[in-house]
C-alpha cells in the first residue's frame, strides 16, 4: 500500500468514525463537506428522509469569484450554502467535516457558514 492508499484509507475510517456520532434531522441537519482536489462541495442534509436540502460547490460560483484565492473560495462557498439554508428555513445545522482535518478549506467553509448565519 503507497503513501496516497494509506491517507485516503485513514481519512475513510476518520469519516466512518465521525459519521456513527453525527446525525442530521429535520429541525437540524448535517451539513457535509467534501473537498477533491480540484474542488469543495458543501450540503445540508436531513438523515431521516436521506433528502439534501441545499448543495454548494466551487462549480457554482461566478467567474470573478473563481479567480479567487482557494480559501476565500471556500468562505463565499460556506456563505452561498447558509443564504441558501436560511431561504429553506434551517437555522442551525450540525457539522460533518467528512473525515477531513479541520483546517485550511475546511475551516474557511465553516466560518464562511458561521458568517453568513448558520449555527453550529
Amino acid at each position: 500500500m503507497n503513501k496516497a492508499e494509506q491517507k485516503q484509507k485513514k481519512r475513510q475510517m476518520r469519516h466512518k468514525r465521525i459519521r456513527a456520532r453525527v446525525r442530521g434531522s429535520a429541525e437540524r441537519p448535517r451539513l457535509a463537506i467534501f473537498r477533491s482536489n480540484r474542488y469543495c462541495y458543501a450540503q445540508v442534509i436531513d438523515d431521516t428522509k436521506n433528502v439534501t436540502l441545499c448543495s454548494v460547490s466551487e462549480l457554482n460560483l461566478s467567474k470573478d469569484d473563481r479567480r479567487a484565492k482557494p480559501l476565500e473560495k471556500a468562505m463565499i462557498i460556506g456563505k452561498m450554502l447558509a443564504n441558501i439554508a436560511e431561504k429553506k428555513g434551517v437555522k442551525s445545522v450540525v457539522f460533518d467535516r467528512g473525515g477531513f482535518l479541520y483546517t485550511g478549506l475546511i475551516k474557511a467553509l465553516a466560518l464562511g457558514a458561521r458568517a453568513g448565519g448558520l449555527k453550529f
